[in-house]
């Protein structure tokens, strides 16, 4: 072994055993078997580097470097951070990776079940052993072994069928306290005929240097339409990594915006695999960067099945000497004739400092196919900002104004009109004076 391999190796080892000091056993048999399967797979794994393809431009080093600490917050809960204004939902707060019930609406109906995960385990095992860990791939991927092997706590979120929620639920993970680090695990289920929407945030209350690495699993159903909303708001020294494995069954339609606004490393990962024909799938981002931010998003969308529609629009905004990252890949197998996929980044640079890298990707082996990819990136168009200005609109107005149009194509998309009106908001406030 030489010498980089056993300075990796030991940086690993140091990383790991922050966590399994604190590993839960499952008394569920099914469970715990994936648990120590997660554990024996992370073992031979090894964390990502810049060697790796699919972590080309995403340094990790300063997430396995840190020193991490694994308890409840012990300031009282402040959810004035996260609060979004006139917005009604039923709400799963976590804080620290430690269910709140005091702020929590836990639910359970003939429609739909609102739970933490260890409430789920316990009350409904067969629910769990069919869905859980059967979608994320722990085997292959290292920050998605750990998430098996070391979650404490997460949300499940079953919609029976033909139910339809009649607000959003929203999953709360409120960070509290100086290098924190948890591993938030999510089940979600739309059953046949169903629909609704979810808004999974993560938030900074206070505290600098924690790390969060979580995983989402959802199905949706045969006819079930799905909505998902992620929205992270770390603070600029906090880091994050999300991983998110959808499974659509026939005649289902699901769409995703991911919201990035702060975090000092973001890393998401979304796969969605279509098994079913007639699927309708629609993923979004926003992410606006500055300072040293860098925000990664790779997303996989996985045509198994014919007659099925993908659209995916991601948008950046970096400022200063941030990073974006973004490498979208639709892949169609041979079977799925008749799949329309399109795929489209665009980035604006606020400064000559700031950097994207983009690899919009196609890998088709039907031959009766419409799909396209593309990528832009720029700086202001000059001629359109003097046009403005020749109207009487101040410079930073006018710049203002011309981000906020080319955030439109995304917000749109958004269901949840509080929410909207928050990042819209956000954006405002953010882009007041940009020269």
């Amino acid at each position: 072994m030489d010498t980089i391999t056993k300075a990796t190796q030991s940086q690993k080892e140091k990383f790991l055993s922050q966590f399994k000091e604190n590993c839960c056993i499952d008394t569920n048999r099914d469970l715990q078997n994936i648990r120590e399967a997660a554990q024996a797979a992370l073992e031979k794994l090894n964390f990502p580097t810049t060697r790796d393809e699919y972590w080309k431009y995403t340094r990790i080093a300063p997430i396995l470097r840190g020193t991490y600490h694994q308890m409840p917050g012990s300031e009282p809960v402040d959810l004035g951070p996260t609060l979004i204004e006139n917005m009604d939902s039923y709400d799963l707060v976590f804080v620290n990776g430690y269910f709140s019930p005091e702020h929590s609406s836990r639910l359970e109906s003939e429609s739909w079940l609102v739970l933490p995960l260890s409430e789920a385990r316990n009350n409904y095992p067969e629910l769990i052993t069919k869905h859980y860990g059967q979608y994320a791939d722990y085997e292959k991927h290292a920050f998605t072994a750990l998430n098996t092997a070391y979650c404490q706590e997460g949300a499940c979120i079953l919609l029976k069928d033909n139910a339809q929620l009649d607000k959003p639920v929203r999953i709360i993970n409120l960070t509290q306290g100086d290098a924190i680090a948890y591993h938030p695990r999510n089940l979600l289920v739309f059953g046949k005929g169903s629909k609704g929407a979810v808004l999974l945030s993560y938030e900074t209350g206070s505290g600098n240097h924690a790390f969060t690495n979580a995983v989402s699993e959802i199905v949706v159903q045969e006819n079930a339409h799905a909505e998902l909303f992620l929205m992270q708001h770390k603070s600029d020294t906090n880091s994050h990594i999300e991983t998110t494995q959808v499974f659509q069954e026939k005649n289902s339609q699901f769409q995703a915006t991911t919201i990035t606004l702060k975090g000092k490393i973001v890393r998401n990962n979304l796969n969605v695999v279509v098994d079913g024909e007639n699927c309708l799938t629609r993923i979004n981002g926003i992410y606006l960067t500055r300072g040293k931010q860098h925000v990664d998003n790779h997303t996989m969308i996985d045509h198994r099945q014919p007659h099925c529609e993908s659209h995916e629009l991601y948008k950046g905004i970096m400022n200063e000497s941030s990073t974006g990252v973004f490498n979208g890949k639709v892949f169609v197998r041979q079977y799925a004739q008749k799949t329309n996929a399109f795929q489209s980044n665009q980035n604006i640079l606020l400064t000559d400092q700031a950097t994207i890298n983009s690899k919009p990707e196609l890998e088709i082996y039907a031959d009766d196919v419409k799909c396209s990819h593309g990528s832009t990136t720029g700086q202001f168009d000059e001629e359109a900002v003097f046009y403005l200005r020749s109207r009487g609109i101040g410079e930073a107005s006018a710049r203002k104004l011309m981000i906020n149009a080319f955030a439109a194509d995304v917000l749109e998309y958004i269901s949840i009109e509080p929410l909207r009106d928050r990042i819209e908001a956000y954006i405002e406030e953010r882009y007041e004076t940009v020269l």
